[in-house]
């Protein structure tokens, strides 16, 4: 557990920032916190992850009541994700205790790094591929930021009308995306991150969601998968509640920051600036002494 004594204002401003910055790309701002909290505040790694969940609770909490009043919350999908999380992320609050700090800062280096270079490279520097929709919903497509999506065998169309009249239609593939939100959910509850993080890039770029749907939606799915991991991780005695209290105070005052940020944001700047945030950490993470 935490040995220094709390520095409130400081940790509230951390808090503040990394509440903003994970509102802003949809990713609950544990992707940030968890390295911090293993380098700077020298948690072990179970405690870090579920200390870093708790403030991700708070922060997908505040963050998704923002983006409800923007209207870009897929609720139909984001429930069916949401579902699927929630054990994942009960057997990754189980899994964390078992395993070593050095091998646990790897992991957590490795999937930053691909996840940075599938976003910056991935989504930048692909192929075009041919759109046979008529012209007029091509272009509405564009407009909200997304590419043609995989259809697969359960696909759903979805569309959504904002707050702002700004519409987004797309075809969701669930039986894929029920999969990959399980994955996540253990990763999220594993490693601390919330699930954010991995789960934004996946909507855009496996599932086809526009990039400002997904961050929303990837937000109110946090809700329930950082729920789960707290509840699993708080029963095990791996929260730290007296460093965690200011950092999610903060994360509260800051999500709403990050969610005015993100709508005035371009889907691909919220992508290409979460990818280099990534390798940034990945870096950090991996280089740093024991």
């Amino acid at each position: 557990m935490y040995s220094k004594r709390v520095d409130t204002p400081v940790h509230v401003a951390a808090g503040f920032v990394l509440g903003a910055i994970g509102t802003f790309m949809g990713a609950g701002g544990g992707f940030l916190l968890v390295p911090w909290l293993l380098l700077e505040e020298h948690l072990d790694s179970a405690v870090a992850a579920g200390t870093s969940l708790l403030v991700v609770l708070a922060n997908a909490a505040s963050g998704a009541s923002s983006y409800a009043r923007q209207r870009r919350i897929d609720y139909g999908t984001g429930l069916l994700f949401a579902s699927a999380t929630v054990p994942g992320a009960v057997l990754g609050a189980r899994v964390a205790p078992l395993v070593a700090d050095r091998p646990f800062r790897l992991a957590f280096a490795l999937l930053l790094a691909c996840m940075a270079a599938w976003l910056v490279l991935g989504r930048n520097g692909r192929v075009a591929t041919p759109d046979p929709r008529p012209a007029g919903r091509r272009a509405a497509s564009q407009r909200a930021g997304r590419r043609p999506a995989r259809q697969g065998v359960f696909g759903l169309r979805r569309q959504l009308v904002d707050a702002y009249g700004e519409r987004y239609e797309w075809t969701a593939d669930v039986a894929l995306g029920v999969a990959l939100s399980l994955a996540v959910g253990f990763l999220s509850s594993f490693l601390g991150i919330g699930g954010g993080v991995i789960h934004v890039p996946l909507l855009v770029l496996l599932l086809g969601y526009p990039a400002h749907v997904a961050t929303a939606t990837s937000h109110f799915i946090l809700v329930f998968t950082a729920l789960a991991g707290v509840v699993s991780h708080g029963l095990q005695g791996t929260v730290d509640l007296r460093l965690a209290w200011p950092l999610a105070l903060g994360a509260v005052l800051g999500a709403p920051v990050g969610a005015w940020l993100a709508r005035r944001a371009r889907p691909r700047w919220v992508m290409t600036g979460l990818g280099f945030a990534l390798l940034v950490v990945a870096l950090r993470l991996a280089l740093a002494p024991t």
